[in-house]
Protein backbone atom coordinates (compact mmCIF):
# COMPACT_ATOMS: atom_id res chain seq x y z
CA UNK A 1 0.00 0.00 0.00
CA UNK A 2 1.68 3.50 -1.08
CA UNK A 3 1.42 6.06 1.98
CA UNK A 4 -0.45 9.06 0.76
CA UNK A 5 2.75 11.26 1.74
CA UNK A 6 3.92 10.13 -1.40
CA UNK A 7 1.92 12.58 -2.94
CA UNK A 8 2.56 15.54 -1.43
CA UNK A 9 4.96 17.86 -4.16
CA UNK A 10 7.93 18.32 -2.35
CA UNK A 11 8.13 22.28 -3.66
CA UNK A 12 5.21 22.73 -1.23
CA UNK A 13 6.17 21.21 1.80
CA UNK A 14 8.08 24.19 2.54
CA UNK A 15 5.19 26.41 5.07
CA UNK A 16 6.38 29.93 2.89
CA UNK A 17 6.03 28.55 -0.19
CA UNK A 18 2.74 25.97 0.51
CA UNK A 19 1.06 29.79 1.89
CA UNK A 20 2.28 31.58 -1.45
CA UNK A 21 0.67 29.02 -3.49
CA UNK A 22 -2.06 28.63 -0.96
CA UNK A 23 -3.04 32.40 -1.44
CA UNK A 24 -2.45 32.57 -5.26
CA UNK A 25 -4.91 29.69 -5.33
CA UNK A 26 -7.65 32.45 -4.50
CA UNK A 27 -7.21 34.65 -6.79
CA UNK A 28 -6.29 36.03 -10.29
CA UNK A 29 -3.14 37.79 -9.81
CA UNK A 30 -1.64 39.23 -6.54
CA UNK A 31 0.76 41.98 -6.06
CA UNK A 32 4.06 41.45 -4.55
CA UNK A 33 3.29 43.61 -1.51
CA UNK A 34 0.21 42.00 -1.45
CA UNK A 35 0.97 38.46 -1.15
CA UNK A 36 4.34 39.66 1.28
CA UNK A 37 1.77 41.19 3.94
CA UNK A 38 -0.90 38.06 3.77
CA UNK A 39 2.30 35.72 4.06
CA UNK A 40 3.91 37.84 6.83
CA UNK A 41 7.23 37.58 5.47
CA UNK A 42 9.74 39.99 4.40
CA UNK A 43 10.68 41.17 0.78
CA UNK A 44 13.77 38.92 0.39
CA UNK A 45 12.34 36.07 2.23
CA UNK A 46 9.24 36.32 -0.49
CA UNK A 47 11.75 37.15 -3.41
CA UNK A 48 13.67 33.93 -2.53
CA UNK A 49 10.77 31.47 -2.54
CA UNK A 50 8.55 32.70 -5.46
CA UNK A 51 11.66 32.27 -7.66
CA UNK A 52 12.27 28.08 -6.49
CA UNK A 53 8.34 27.66 -7.25
CA UNK A 54 8.65 29.85 -10.46
CA UNK A 55 11.77 27.59 -11.90
CA UNK A 56 9.57 24.82 -10.15
CA UNK A 57 6.86 26.18 -13.03
CA UNK A 58 4.28 26.58 -10.39
CA UNK A 59 3.91 30.24 -10.54
CA UNK A 60 4.80 33.23 -12.72
CA UNK A 61 5.89 36.42 -11.90
CA UNK A 62 5.25 39.39 -13.67
CA UNK A 63 7.15 42.27 -13.91
CA UNK A 64 5.79 45.68 -15.65
CA UNK A 65 5.70 49.31 -14.88
CA UNK A 66 2.85 51.58 -13.60
CA UNK A 67 3.96 55.36 -15.08
CA UNK A 68 7.75 54.65 -14.05
CA UNK A 69 7.19 52.78 -11.30
CA UNK A 70 7.99 48.79 -11.31
CA UNK A 71 5.52 46.39 -9.94
CA UNK A 72 5.77 42.85 -9.61
CA UNK A 73 2.57 40.20 -9.55
CA UNK A 74 2.68 36.88 -9.00
CA UNK A 75 0.30 34.42 -10.80
CA UNK A 76 -0.49 30.30 -10.29
CA UNK A 77 -0.33 28.52 -13.54
CA UNK A 78 -2.21 25.38 -14.71
CA UNK A 79 0.51 23.61 -13.18
CA UNK A 80 0.84 25.15 -9.95
CA UNK A 81 -2.98 25.23 -9.22
CA UNK A 82 -2.75 21.62 -10.12
CA UNK A 83 -0.12 20.68 -7.79
CA UNK A 84 -1.45 22.56 -5.07
CA UNK A 85 -4.87 20.43 -5.36
CA UNK A 86 -3.58 17.39 -5.28
CA UNK A 87 -1.14 18.29 -2.64
CA UNK A 88 -3.70 19.46 -0.83
CA UNK A 89 -5.73 16.15 -0.88
CA UNK A 90 -2.41 14.32 -0.07
CA UNK A 91 -2.02 16.12 3.24
CA UNK A 92 -5.90 15.32 3.58
CA UNK A 93 -5.35 11.22 2.68
CA UNK A 94 -2.75 11.10 5.72
CA UNK A 95 -4.90 12.71 8.30
CA UNK A 96 -7.89 10.42 7.63
CA UNK A 97 -5.38 7.39 7.05
CA UNK A 98 -3.91 7.79 10.44
CA UNK A 99 -7.48 8.77 12.34
CA UNK A 100 -8.25 5.49 10.74
CA UNK A 101 -5.38 4.30 11.78
CA UNK A 102 -5.37 5.31 15.67
CA UNK A 103 -9.39 4.77 15.95
CA UNK A 104 -8.79 0.92 14.96
CA UNK A 105 -6.06 0.50 16.95
CA UNK A 106 -7.39 2.09 19.69
CA UNK A 107 -10.79 0.11 19.63
CA UNK A 108 -11.05 -3.37 21.20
Amino acid sequence: MKHPRQNLAEQLTHPVRFSIVALLAQVELADFGFVRDEVEVSDSVLSRQASMLEEAGLIEIKKDFVGKRPRTRLQLTTQGRTAFRAHVRALEAIVQRTAGEVIGKLSP
